[in-house]
């Protein structure tokens, strides 16, 4: 929030940052316990208005009210994860015996699976987008790729075709998986077009229509992401392979970071046993009566659960990634230390954010030319992410939530820059109470943050009732309390972030 760099905040006495860490444990685990009382007293009535089904645990029911962790878990069984460990053991006996072959096997392999889940005519869907994008690429004219990316991209969205490519399966979750597949499929020709008009790579056009199969079908990637461009794809597939196998490979890492994914899943797991967020936030009249405690529980389960689920769904792709020579992006970072707008996008999908800023905000000028271009930038940034997203109205109030709250913490940044109010600041305030001071304003941010949060994944009617609730009719009794609250995590974060374990 100011122009001093997070490793130069003042540390505060360990007795102060201590109570910051009992406050914020003490308060998550106590709105945690009171939502998980009230989801047991009504669970009888959720049970039998939303999916409740047996737990994997006796004595517990499971909310299966969020779509995707029960449509991701589903196929996870049925195909995905036996499939991503087909391409774990392809890529690894191809590089012992043959690693010439390694990426034409991989390359060939992604799309024999695909084929087997999504049939040949969700595939051949897949390939007319590819050959669309390599074809005008070749013009090397990137308003034309655009055009054309977001016109196969708004495919998505045209009924009568939707109609047909149901009727290509036999269940919707199996026409959910194709329309991810193809939103996911155009970013990478987003980013391969773009980098081929920028710098078109060496090679024939054969060359190039072969590296882009590959990057468009690489399994670990190709339902769900995370992000990567083409040109780090690129790259890092072709290192030689004696300069990454040094530091983590083989059985130890393949052990450590399955046994943490592992236990990634049994505490989103234990989440959905114990606490029935995603059925209490579909139903308005529970919302309502929701305890203030609980309410604010319910606020925090839902974010920490959208967190834990995406290091699971990030989590074991990145791990097969790792091991094929590939950076995958950051996984998550734990949104509970998150106290700005701009640090919520930097850490959450890492590689979202810098396909964003790659190919969206810096080529429409981002910060070098003032704050006007700023601001359109990231506010063409937002139009895009709501609609590659779906476009649906809670996105579009999301969308403006996040570029509100982006733009005002990059003007108060500005200004606390600025010589004039720096040296005000220098001369009248602590480094100490500067800190608090930024806290302070980033309890506010948080708040909002939660809020575009809550809109996003519970829909208009969950963000329009926590505020009444909240900020209209609790401005005194739960507003104030929850900043304060929120102040503490914000302090965790700045400690956190500065100070790295």
């Amino acid at each position: 929030m100011t122009s001093k760099s997070k490793a130069q905040l003042a540390p505060l006495p360990r007795t102060e940052i201590l109570a910051y860490w009992v406050l914020s444990l003490g308060s998550h685990l106590y709105s945690f316990y009171q939502l998980h009382r009230f989801s047991k007293e009504h669970e009888a009535g959720l049970e039998r208005g939303f999916q409740l089904e047996k737990g994997l645990v006796k004595g517990f029911k499971r909310d299966l009210s969020d779509f995707e962790w029960s449509f991701w878990t589903e196929w996870a069984k049925k195909s995905l994860l036996w499939t991503l460990i087909g391409h774990g053991v392809i890529s690894r006996l191809t590089s012992i015996f043959n690693p010439k072959l390694r990426v034409p096997a991989l390359t060939i392999y992604g799309l024999l699976a695909a084929s087997s889940v999504l049939g040949i005519k969700g595939v051949s869907v897949l390939l007319v987008h590819v050959g669309l994008s390599f074809s005008l690429a070749q013009l090397q004219k990137p308003a034309l790729s655009w055009c054309c990316n977001l016109l196969l991209l708004s495919t998505l969205h045209i009924h009568p075709l939707q109609e047909i490519q149901r009727g290509w399966y036999k269940t919707e979750e199996e026409y959910y998986l194709l329309v991810f597949s193809v939103a996911v499929c155009g970013l990478r020709l987003i980013s391969f077009s773009l980098e081929h008009c920028w710098s078109p790579a060496d090679g024939g056009g054969a060359v190039q229509l072969g590296w882009l199969f590959s990057y468009t079908f690489y399994h670990p990637f190709f339902y769900n992401g995370p992000i990567i461009s083409y040109r780090d794809y690129t790259e890092q597939m072709q290192r030689p392979a004696e300069e990454c196998d040094g530091d983590t490979s083989g059985v130890i890492y393949l052990v450590l970071r399955s046994g943490r994914i592992i236990l990634w899943w049994c505490l989103a797991e234990y989440m959905i046993h114990v606490m029935y967020m995603h059925s209490i936030q579909s139903n308005e009249t529970y919302l309502e009566i929701l305890p203030p405690w609980a309410l604010g529980g319910l606020a925090l389960a839902l974010v920490q659960f959208f967190f834990v689920k995406y290091l699971v769904l990030f989590g074991f792709p990145s791990m097969l990634a790792s091991m094929d020579q590939l950076v995958p992006p950051k996984l998550p970072g734990c949104v509970s230390i998150m106290y700005s707008f701009t640090g919520m996008w930097r850490h959450f999908d890492a590689g979202l954010y810098r396909w964003l800023i790659r190919y969206i905000y810096v080529p429409l000028g981002g910060s070098r030319h003032g704050l006007l271009y700023q601001m359109l930038s990231t506010g063409l940034a937002f139009g895009f992410v709501c609609l590659w997203h779906g476009g649906h109205d809670y996105l579009r109030y999301w969308a403006l939530m996040n570029w509100a709250g982006v733009v005002v913490e990059n003007t108060l940044k500005s200004v606390f820059a600025s010589s004039y109010i720096h040296s005000i600041v220098e001369l009248n305030v602590s480094p100490a109470m500067e800190r608090r001071c930024i806290a302070l304003l980033s309890a506010f941010s948080t708040a909002m943050l939660i809020l575009s949060n809550l809109v996003f994944l519970g829909g208009i009617h969950v963000g329009r009732i926590f505020w009444k609730r909240v900020f209209i009719q609790g401005w005194s009794t739960i507003a104030l309390p929850m900043l304060a609250f929120l102040y503490c995590f914000a302090q965790i974060g700045l400690e956190w972030t500065s100070r790295p374990p």
